[in-house]
């Protein structure tokens, strides 16, 4: 998901010397997003509205956002567009891949509000006129993305099962509890990171990744209709989590239920 926007600024009268208002460049706009997403965070933990929990699935998100964007683009480049590769965006340097509102600012302001920690990393540039199958590659493009994701959170659970001993993962299942070890709650929490950003990316609305296949059941005369009602739907799974919070609260509930019972 990208963002864009600007302003006009009124002219003068003619023929007057009236500069005209200086646009903020990329980079001190991007430095105003993230000292606004530290001060946010600043005031969470001084607040102690910022658990530990959050702060540990904070930092798992972001790099298993990363690999989440990477993926399309090796997929992608499997299939015969290099757009990524050129760009170099199929490397693991998260400079590269940190969108300041997506993956900061995002994040911080929904954590404020106590609806959790949800964001994205800069989308990696695919162009889908360069693929073999268009249609069909880009379904697959589309869906490696939460794929990743639920391997990632495969190799979490794994290191948590060699990691913690059965009687300890037996009371977190049965008592609700996270692991008492450092190493265990990242492990924990970053299986649930994982599987929480597969299922919201399934969300079959744009820009989630979920829309592809959504979008190869539409008719090919209906396409254009569909993709000029793309920038209106972008904000859409948002609104969705907002408006339906407790279900929503209850689903990532199960989810972690779910996940415990599959570790012990």
């Amino acid at each position: 998901m990208g963002f864009g926007g600007g302003y006009g600024g009124r002219s003068g009268p003619v023929g007057g010397n009236r500069r005209p208002p200086r646009r903020l460049a990329g980079n001190e706009r991007t430095a105003i997003i993230v000292v606004v997403a530290i001060a946010i965070v600043a005031i969470l933990l001084r607040t102690h509205r910022l658990t530990r929990f959050e702060i540990i699935y904070f930092l798992v998100l972001i790099p298993s956002i990363i690999l989440h964007e990477i993926s399309h683009g090796v997929v992608a480049l499997a299939f015969g567009d290099d757009t990524a590769k050129r760009m170099g965006r199929l490397n693991l340097n998260p400079i590269r891949h940190i969108d300041p509102v997506g993956t900061l600012l995002v994040p911080a302001i929904l954590s404020l509000s106590g609806l959790g920690a949800y964001g994205w990393a800069k989308p990696v540039p695919v162009s889908t006129n360069r693929l073999r199958s268009p249609r069909n590659h880009t379904v697959l493009v589309s869906l490696v993305g939460p794929l990743t994701n639920i391997a990632l959170a495969a190799l979490f659970g794994l290191a948590f099962v060699l990691t913690t001993p059965l009687d300890v993962r037996e009371i977190v299942y049965h008592g609700g509890y996270y692991p008492p070890t450092l190493l265990g709650q990242i492990l924990f929490i970053g299986g649930i990171a994982n599987i929480v950003l597969a299922v919201f990316n399934l969300i079959p609305c744009p820009p989630l990744d979920g829309a592809s296949v959504l979008e190869r059941f539409i008719p090919v005369r209906l396409l254009p209709e569909y993709y000029r009602l793309q920038p209106v739907l972008m904000f859409l799974p948002f609104i969705l989590i907002l408006l339906f919070r407790n279900e929503w609260g209850q689903l990532i509930g199960h989810l972690i239920n779910w996940w415990s019972s599959l570790l012990v």
